[in-house]
Order: structure tokens, then sequence, then C-alpha cells
């Protein structure tokens, strides 16, 4: 957990990412889903939280069937995602 905070927030606070806070509520542990980042303390990734929410999914019913994540936790994922977004590096077309 710690390579990874260092990692996201080496730049300190984004206008997307709410520090260490929202940092940690993500995880990663090599024994659990495979190394795959995690909403800490579940098994839930951060890509199923994403991909609930971008195939329609709204919170509420995501809450219906993952009833141990927060709000807190599903703005940590969308955090998480765009701060990743943010720092990838565009290769121009030539």
């Amino acid at each position: 957990m710690a390579k990874l905070t260092r990692a996201l927030a080496n730049q300190g606070h984004s206008s997307y990412c709410n520090g260490r806070d929202q940092l940690a509520r993500i995880s990663i542990d090599s024994q659990i889903r495979f190394g795959k980042l995690c909403v800490r303390g579940t098994r839930i990734t951060v890509g199923e939280v994403l991909g609930y929410l971008a195939a329609g999914g709204t919170e509420r019913e995501l809450f219906l069937d993952f009833p141990q994540l927060t709000h807190e936790d599903v703005l940590a994922c969308l955090g998480f995602a765009a701060e990743r977004e943010r720092r990838l590096q565009a290769i121009p077309a030539a």
C-alpha cells in the first residue's frame, strides 16, 4: 500500500483525487484478486465498480449488490481512475 500511495500521491492533491484519504480506500495485495486494485477491506475491484457504473448501473443499485461499499468508496474509485487518466502521457500523432 505504501508504494501505491507514494506513486499516486507523489504530486500532492489534484482536483480529481482527494489525496491520501481517498487513496487509503484503495488497496493492492498479491494474495487478493490476483493483485488487482480493490476497495480496502473487500474483494471488490476498482475495475468492477467502474465497470458497473459505466454499464449504466446507479450508485444505489451498486450498493444493493455490494452493501459493504460506501459512497466514499465509489468516489475513491472514480478519483483513482480520473487521476490515472490525468497522468497518462499522450503521444501526439506525427
